[in-house]
């Protein structure tokens, strides 16, 4: 067996494989040695079928199948032990590689295409500028952030009166001519809000009534023929709300009032687990710095971004064997036309130039994911997950089960992988280019997203 590598140039080369007969015979004949044992045909004992029947029958699945073995053992040993680069797969040359004809053929030749990858000596400098957008949290967010602290964990009271925010409980009838309608709508625990009704005289009777009061309203006026509300109140079809248009009779059983919690040692305490917060102040400042730091996270997302862009646009001049590639890209994926490779083959090649890129930088400045990597960012995104709940601190007991749950899925743990890296690379870049701090509020850095955006769908 030989193997040789002729470049085109220096972008792509033909792999040569020359198969003799001694480099496979002795495999053929083992292999149909024993399916001779298992051969079992009219006329002959299992395992006594003639070797020249075995032969005739078999022979040529049997080479074939050696034949992809061997090639499917020796390219990969051979790029890899001659350290040769290449993207894709090697493809069979088309104007070198014969017909092979397993029939006939002692000796086989097989030729290779070869997309080699490129070279790409690209770093950041000084003269390179990238911005740090600074997030600035106003008071607008914390007092929204404080008043939802307040609903989350407020408590329900029992009533006598009703008054708008209210939720009233009770026994709803349907009416025909004031009396209760034969085979009618009865509900026994009804629950529903005035504060949701767009009649206002319908709303009204609800605002001046009592526990155990009783009164005719009517729910299509109530809620002026909403589809959606009606349906849930009657328990009903939607399909059905508008022919329901009957007075209803309404006894109030009970009256609940949701009351925000009051701005004390108590909710500090309920919301980050600790007695350090002490006041008000404390509460709104500690606040701010957990939204800073939630928003941290766009930041880094943001500036990640752009410290790729900087380095694909330093890459604009790196090449690749485009013919090859393209014929591989429709060679491996065999419903895609060479239409369908055309039109995207822009969107491959800026994804290729990412990954040599990545992996440049991971070598050039050494760069290890280790498990206690993947395991804090693994702990901080569940973090932010119940930030969004009004979770600010998370006891261990309850954190580690996600946390643990997240890193049983291969993909997920492989996604944290790429995080970790791009997240080392951005302080990679933090320390050799320059960079410009720009302070932002959460709306100004969602207009500069979406900007960006936009232009790079024009481009």
């Amino acid at each position: 067996m030989n193997i040789s590598l002729t470049n085109n140039d220096a972008l792509s080369g033909v792999l040569k494989l020359e198969i003799e007969k001694s480099d496979y015979a002795d495999l053929v004949d083992k292999n149909l040695h024993k399916l001779r044992q298992q051969a079992s045909m009219p006329g002959f004992r299992k395992g006594m079928v003639p070797m020249g029947i075995v032969r005739k029958l078999y022979r040529k699945q049997v080479l074939a199948e050696e034949i992809n073995k061997i090639l499917a053992e020796k390219l990969p040993a051979y790029l890899s032990e001659n350290e040769v680069k290449i993207l894709g797969d090697p493809i069979p040359n088309e104007s070198e590689q014969k017909k092979i004809d397993f029939d006939f053929d002692e000796n086989f030749d097989f030729y290779f295409d070869l997309a080699f990858s490129p070279p790409v000596d690209i770093e950041l400098t000084k003269a390179d500028e990238l911005v740090w957008y600074q997030m600035l949290i106003e008071e607008e967010p914390v007092n929204q952030q404080v008043e939802a602290y307040r609903r989350n964990f407020g408590s329900f009271s029992k009533e006598d009166k009703v008054e708008t925010d209210d939720r009233v409980k009770g026994i709803l009838v349907e009416l025909e001519d004031g009396t209760p309608k034969a085979e009618g709508i009865f509900i026994e625990d009804a629950v529903l809000m005035p504060r949701f009704m767009k009649g206002k005289m319908e709303q009204k009777k609800f605002l001046s009534a009592k526990l155990d009061g009783k009164f005719v309203f009517n729910p299509y006026k109530a809620y002026k023929g909403e589809e959606a509300e009606l349906a849930s109140l009657l328990r009903i079809e939607k399909e059905k709300v508008k022919e329901m248009k009957s007075d209803f009779s309404f006894e109030i059983k009970e009256i609940e009032r949701y009351t925000p919690a009051e701005l004390n040692q108590e909710l500090f305490t309920r919301v980050f687990g600790s007695d350090d917060i002490k006041d008000e102040a404390a509460f709104r400042e500690k606040i701010k710095e957990t939204l800073s730091e939630q928003l941290k996270t766009r930041s880094e997302i943001m500036f990640i971004q752009d410290v790729f862009a900087l380095l694909l646009a330093k890459a604009e001049g790196v090449v690749f064997a485009d013919d090859i590639l393209k014929r591989w890209i429709l060679i491996t994926n065999k419903e895609t036309t060479k239409e369908q490779v055309e039109a995207e083959y822009p969107r491959v090649v800026e994804d290729l130039k990412f990954q040599l890129i990545k992996d440049k930088l991971i070598k050039t400045h050494d760069i290890q994911v280790t498990k206690e990597d993947i395991d804090s960012l693994g702990r901080r995104i569940v973090k932010e997950q119940f930030a969004r709940y009004g979770m600010l601190t998370v006891s261990e007991e309850l954190l580690e089960p996600h946390v643990a749950d997240m890193m049983k899925k291969q993909e997920t743990v492989n996604s944290l992988i790429n995080r970790v890296i791009e997240d080392k690379i951005a302080l990679i870049a933090r320390e050799q280019a320059t960079i410009v701090t720009k302070e932002v509020t959460p709306e100004e850095l969602a207009r500069i997203t979406n900007e960006k955006e936009q232009q790079e769908i024009k481009e």
